[in-house]
C-alpha cells in the first residue's frame, strides 16, 4: 500500500472460542480479541478458554472484559466482577484486555476505567465500541488518553465503519499518535484498503464471522433445522490472510 515504506498493518481478529482462535492464528492474525457470545457484541470468555488459548498460542491475546450483553452502564457488583476478570487475565499471562464503561449521560466512566487500567498494568488496554455510544467522541478520546488506554476500537459512531469513516479519520488526525485508533465493525478485504487510505489507521479489527456444519453424524429429526444444534462458529484462515495481503498489495 505504501511503496518504499516500512508499513506493516496490525490485524486483530475477534474470536468466539478456541476453534475460531486457532483458525485466526493460522491465518496470521497479529492479535486476538478473545470473546464469548459475539452475537451479543462479545462477553468475557471462560477461564478455561482463556487459559487454553494462552497456553497454545504465542499471538497477542486480549480477552474482552464484559460480563453481559446490553448497555455499558454497570452496577458495583458487575464492576467487581470486571476487576476480578482483569486480574485473572494478568495471572494467566494475557497481553491485554478490552474494556468499555459509560455513565448514564453518555460520558466515559472515568473513575472505573482508570481502576481497570491500573489493575491491568503492565497489560495493554483497548477501549471497545462502548466508545461509539458516548456523547462526545473527541472529549472521550482525550479522557481515554489520560487514563492510559492504548487504543480505541471504533466504527465512527455508526453501526458499520464504512458509514463512520469520516469520524474515524478525524479521530485519527486528532489523536496524532497519542492513542491508537483502530477501525472495526464491517472490516473486510473488500474495504480494508480504502479504510487505510482514507483514515491513515494502521490497526484494523474484524470478526470475519462465518458458520460451518458441525461434525455430528446423528441429526435428531426434531432439531434438523436448528442452527444452534448443528452449526458452529467458524473463521476461514484464508480470509484473515487476505486482509493483510490486500493492504500490502
Amino acid at each position: 500500500m505504501q511503496e518504499g515504506s516500512s508499513f506493516r498493518p496490525v490485524i486483530e481478529i475477534a474470536t468466539s472460542d478456541f476453534i475460531t482462535t486457532a483458525a485466526a492464528v493460522a491465518g496470521g492474525a497479529d492479535r486476538i480479541e478473545l470473546c464469548a457470545n459475539l452475537a451479543e457484541g462479545g462477553t468475557t470468555p471462560s477461564y478455561g478458554t482463556i487459559r487454553q488459548c494462552r497456553e497454545k498460542f504465542i499471538v497477542a491475546l486480549y480477552p474482552i472484559i464484559r460480563n453481559r450483553g446490553g448497555d455499558f452502564l454497570y452496577t458495583p457488583d458487575e464492576f467487581s466482577i470486571m476487576l476480578r476478570d482483569v486480574r485473572l487475565c494478568k495471572e494467566l499471562g494475557c497481553d491485554g484486555v478490552v474494556i468499555g464503561l459509560l455513565q448514564a449521560d453518555g460520558t466515559i466512566d472515568l473513575s472505573r476505567t482508570a481502576q481497570l487500567v491500573e489493575a491491568a498494568y503492565p497489560m495493554g488496554v483497548t477501549f471497545h465500541r462502548a466508545f461509539d455510544r458516548c456523547a462526545d467522541p473527541f472529549v472521550a478520546m482525550e479522557q481515554l488518553i489520560e487514563t492510559g488506554c492504548e487504543r480505541i476500537l471504533t466504527s465512527g459512531q455508526k453501526p458499520s465503519v464504512m458509514d463512520g469513516i469520516e469520524l474515524v479519520a478525524a479521530l485519527q488526525k486528532e489523536a496524532d499518535g497519542r492513542i491508537i485508533i483502530m477501525p472495526g465493525s464491517g472490516v473486510r478485504k473488500e474495504n480494508i484498503r480504502l479504510l487505510a487510505q482514507q483514515t491513515g489507521c494502521t490497526e484494523f479489527h474484524s470478526s470475519l464471522r462465518g458458520k460451518a456444519k458441525g461434525g455430528m453424524d446423528f441429526i435428531h429429526p426434531a432439531f434438523k433445522d436448528s442452527a444452534e444444534s448443528y452449526i458452529n462458529n467458524a473463521i476461514d484462515p484464508e480470509e484473515v490472510r487476505a486482509l493483510r495481503e490486500v493492504l500490502l498489495s
